[in-house]
């Protein structure tokens, strides 16, 4: 098969023909349909994720139809179109039993712990307790946006923050995750603040739903407008970078009693910011970590994108091919852009 394999950190990503996955006894193979380039991708093209070894195949949002299944494999038959989450919890310990698969602890990752779907075919293990249908009426373009970016902004504002309607939520950081954020907030009745760098995000971000966008270049100005703008600070904020400037703005720009949640995935120097520990302390926030979500959460999900509330087509800047991942990344680089880059060409 084809596939865009990291020989090099930071270097152009090799375009080879290399073996097509064998399938696992509990999984499938998937011919790949689409898969999304996120900064998580750029992460591990970067060498900041310790599980990524080379030479390794990187991709981890996407969707694909069954090619082959495993013997003990129940629910899923050849020609099936389906939805990976990107963390596959073993569906057997207590974590996954609770209906918490993505803090199992012997996940797989694909793109990370596992070969990734920059690819023709990727094996997918454990697929009775992880895989997702793709429904006939969605576009296997906005699919592999379930594999991560939807569902983690999901997870971030429903399930971890507990949004209510009528709340602000400051967004930092106007990326695939954070564009998504915003379709969720407005779509569920919230009042979203996009905030970023790039005039491009911010224009997009509030054709999909911000009611306020902002440009963080100044972040005591940013912060003191949001105060302004909602009457004493945002209700949740949501750090979509993964940056200690980020989450520092995020938590100053709450109101008192407010909740953080960390969606950007920190790396290098980020993984220990300074923590303002006495204005979590007489604010009384609250601090949640968020990363994925469990197969069994995408029902309600998908239910807000069928009714039409929830638009993330929208977001989809560009359907490239494989030989357009590196320049999608290096863009990624330079935070350009605006919008989301989708893989569905695996041949070119």
């Amino acid at each position: 098969m084809k596939a865009a394999v990291i020989r090099e950190f930071g270097a152009p990503l090799s375009l080879e023909q290399v073996p097509d996955p064998d399938c696992p006894a509990e999984g499938v193979v998937l011919r790949v349909l689409a898969c999304g380039v996120c900064r998580s991708d750029h992460h591990a093209w970067q060498g900041v994720d310790p599980d990524v070894l080379l030479p390794h195949i990187p991709g981890h949002e996407f969707c694909g139809e069954v090619v082959e299944t495993g013997a003990a494999v129940r629910d899923w038959q050849i020609g099936d179109r389906v939805i990976a989450p990107f963390i596959l919890g073993c569906g057997t310990c207590s974590d996954c039993g609770s209906g918490e698969a993505t803090i199992c602890a012997t996940q797989h990752v694909p793109g990370f712990t596992h070969p990734g779907a920059f690819a023709e075919f990727i094996s997918v293990d454990r697929a009775d307790a992880n895989l997702v249908r793709l429904p006939e009426w969605m576009a296997p373009s906005v699919g592999a946006a379930m594999g991560c970016r939807l569902t983690t902004a999901f997870r971030a504002i429903v399930d971890r923050a507990g949004m209510k309607p009528g709340e602000w939520v400051a967004v930092w950081g106007c990326g695939g995750v954070g564009l998504s954020a915003i379709q969720i907030i407005q779509a569920l009745g919230g009042r979203a603040i996009g905030l970023d760098l790039n005039p491009k995000k911010l224009a997009l971000a509030q054709t999909l739903g911000a009611e306020c966008v902002l440009n963080a270049a100044n972040v005591n100005d940013a912060v003191e407008t949001i105060g302004d703008i909602t009457g004493g600070g945002a209700h949740i904020s949501l750090d979509a970078l993964g940056h200690p400037t980020t989450f520092d703005a995020a938590m100053l720009s709450l109101r008192k009693m407010g909740r953080l949640v960390q969606i950007g995935m920190p790396h290098g120097e980020g993984v220990r910011p300074p923590v303002r520990l006495d204005r979590l302390y007489s604010h009384q926030l609250g601090v949640f970590g968020t990363r994925g979500l469990p197969a069994h959460r995408f029902a309600d999900l998908l239910s807000l994108i069928e009714s039409g509330k929830l638009q993330p087509q929208n977001m989809i800047d560009q359907e490239i091919g494989l030989s357009r991942v590196t320049p999608a990344l290096e863009a990624l680089s330079q935070h350009a852009g605006a919008g989301v880059q989708v893989v569905t060409d695996f041949l070119n």
